[in-house]
């Protein structure tokens, strides 16, 4: 495997991916070929074009939930089992404040700190799930439509969240349908439809 350029975080070459339908005889189903792309260390990436393209199944190769069909997925030496912030070297009571006050700038009630996520609603998991995410100490993140179920407020403070982590030098790979959030967090969009196999849906 060959070593990154040093300002490169992620690097992706000619990743290819085809389903095969069994209970349709084995049909396959070409969804993308040739794609190409990197990510810097406080760049956001997003992954653009129509619905349908591919955008969701390239995250899914990158974060490993789905085995690519080809080419190839570099990424630099990243502490990808941390998860958290005492995952990531904190002490407990340092970690905990960490995640306090991530969850307290999502406008999470800390009433419901201590309950079993399953009790939330969606937008309040999805809201847990950014504040985990950026808990820890990544220096890459992988966000699929992270401000989708959010309200205004909420998709102000998670734009706030990326900011902050790009010019701390944390590099992103993102998919948003959003216009207004995309034009806002990228600093480059990569269009699928260039690579995308099928007709956009």
């Amino acid at each position: 495997m060959s070593a990154l350029p040093a300002k490169d975080l992620l690097r992706v070459e000619g990743l290819a991916k085809t389903f095969t339908l069994h209970l349709h005889g084995g049909v396959r189903l070409p969804v993308v070929h040739g794609v190409s792309f990197s990510v810097a260390a406080g760049e956001c990436v997003v992954l653009g074009g129509p619905s349908g393209v591919g955008k969701s199944s390239i995250l899914k190769m990158v974060t490993g939930n789905y085995l690519a069909g080809g080419g190839r997925i570099l990424i630099a030496a990243l502490d990808v089992v941390a998860a958290a912030a005492q995952e990531a070297g904190l002490d407990r009571a340092a970690a905990r404040a960490r995640a306090a006050g991530l969850l307290a700038r999502l406008r999470l009630p800390e009433r419901q700190w201590s309950l079993p996520p399953a009790t939330f609603s969606g937008g309040e998991q999805q809201r847990v799930n950014i504040a985990r995410g950026f808990a820890g100490a990544h220096r890459l993140l992988v966000l699929d439509e992270p401000t989708a179920s959010l309200d205004a407020a909420n998709r102000e403070a998670v734009i706030a969240l990326i900011a902050e982590r790009k010019a701390e030098g944390t590099g992103f790979l993102a998919v948003f349908h959003d216009d207004d959030v995309r034009a806002r967090v990228a600093d480059r969009i990569v269009d699928v439809s260039r690579f995308s196999d099928r007709e956009a849906a």
